[in-house]
C-alpha cells in the first residue's frame, strides 16, 4: 500500500470511529465549483478587474464606509457575487460530506466562513449551519434603523461587469425604505447585525455537547482570515485537515491532505466505502 492510499485509510478510520462530524470550510471549499477565493489582491483584481484598475482593494470594497460613499459600486461588488452564487452549482465534495455526515449518529454540522449559501443549496439542513461571517442571502438597514434582517430573495440585481457597478434599484429596507446592505459582517465592520449567527451558533453548541467522538473535517480554512481553522482547532478532536496552499497541523491529533476539497473528498469516499 502506498503512503498515500495509507494517509487516505488512516482518515476512513477517524471517520468510522466518529458519532458526529464536524464540517469546517473556508473560501477553498468553493473553488471546484468555481467560485473565486480572492486569494491576494492579484486574484481579486482578476475576478474583478473595474476594480483593479481603479485599485481599490477586497478590504475597501467589502466595507460599510463603501456602501455609505458609492453604494452603487460596493452594490456592484456584492450584487455580482449574489447572482453568482445563486447559479452555482455546488460540487460533488459537498455530497460526499453530506453522505459521510447522515451514516452517524448525531449527523454532521457546518461551521463556515462563507457567505454563499452553498451548502444549503448541497441540501444540508440549514439549522445545522453556522456561518459565522453572515449570508449575502440575507439583508440589513443600511442605516441601521432596525435591528431586523429579512431574505433578499425578492431582490435581482443587473450588473454593469465592465464597471462593476449596480444598474438596477437598490434593495430597500422594509422600515425606512432606506438602502439595505448584505447581512455580511465587513472588513472595520461595526454594524453587522449578528443575531442571525448568534441563533445558528447556538444550535451548534447545543449540538456538539451531545457529540462524544467527534471528528472534524476542515476544507480549503487558510490563515489571512483565520475564523474557521481557529474554531476547528478549538474542538480538541480529530483534524482532517484539506488544503493544497496552507495543509500544515497546528494541532496534534489529525490528518493533512495537500489536495482541494473535490479530489479529496472523493478518495476519503473511496477508502470508506473499501472498508463497509
Amino acid at each position: 500500500m502506498s503512503v498515500e492510499a495509507a494517509l487516505f485509510d488512516e482518515c476512513a478510520r477517524l471517520i468510522r470511529a466518529a458519532d458526529g462530524l464536524l464540517i469546517g470550510a473556508g473560501a477553498g471549499m468553493g473553488v471546484d465549483s468555481g467560485l473565486p477565493d480572492f486569494r491576494g489582491e492579484h486574484g481579486f483584481w482578476k475576478a474583478y478587474p473595474a476594480l483593479g484598475r481603479a485599485k481599490i482593494s477586497f478590504d475597501s470594497i467589502a466595507s460599510p464606509e463603501a456602501f455609505e460613499k458609492n453604494p452603487r459600486l460596493a452594490w456592484g461588488f456584492y450584487g455580482h457575487r449574489l447572482k453568482l452564487y445563486r447559479e452555482t452549482v455546488p460540487h460533488e465534495g459537498f455530497h460526499i460530506l453530506r453522505d459521510i455526515g447522515a451514516t452517524m449518529p448525531h449527523g454532521a454540522f457546518v461551521y463556515t466562513s462563507n457567505v454563499d449559501g452553498q451548502f444549503q443549496k448541497a441540501g444540508f439542513d440549514p439549522n445545522r449551519i453556522d456561518e459565522c461571517h453572515g449570508s449575502i442571502h440575507h439583508l440589513q438597514c443600511l442605516a441601521g434603523c432596525t435591528g431586523k434582517t429579512w431574505p433578499a430573495d425578492e431582490f435581482e440585481p443587473e450588473i454593469d461587469n465592465d464597471n462593476c457597478k449596480l444598474l438596477s434599484d437598490f434593495p430597500r429596507c422594509p422600515a425606512c425604505d432606506g438602502i439595505a446592505r448584505p447581512n455580511v459582517m465587513m472588513f472595520g465592520d461595526w454594524t453587522w447585525l449578528a443575531g442571525r449567527e448568534r441563533a445558528q451558533a447556538r444550535r451548534l453548541a447545543e449540538w456538539r455537547r451531545k457529540v462524544e467522538r467527534l471528528v472534524v473535517i476542515e476544507l480549503g480554512a487558510g490563515t489571512d482570515i483565520p475564523s474557521v481553522r481557529l474554531f476547528c482547532r478549538e474542538q480538541r478532536s480529530p483534524v482532517i485537515r484539506i488544503n493544497p496552499r496552507e495543509p500544515g497541523l497546528d494541532q496534534a491529533k489529525g490528518f493533512s491532505l495537500k489536495l482541494g476539497a473535490l479530489e479529496a473528498m472523493r478518495q476519503i469516499r473511496n477508502s470508506v466505502q473499501s472498508d463497509v
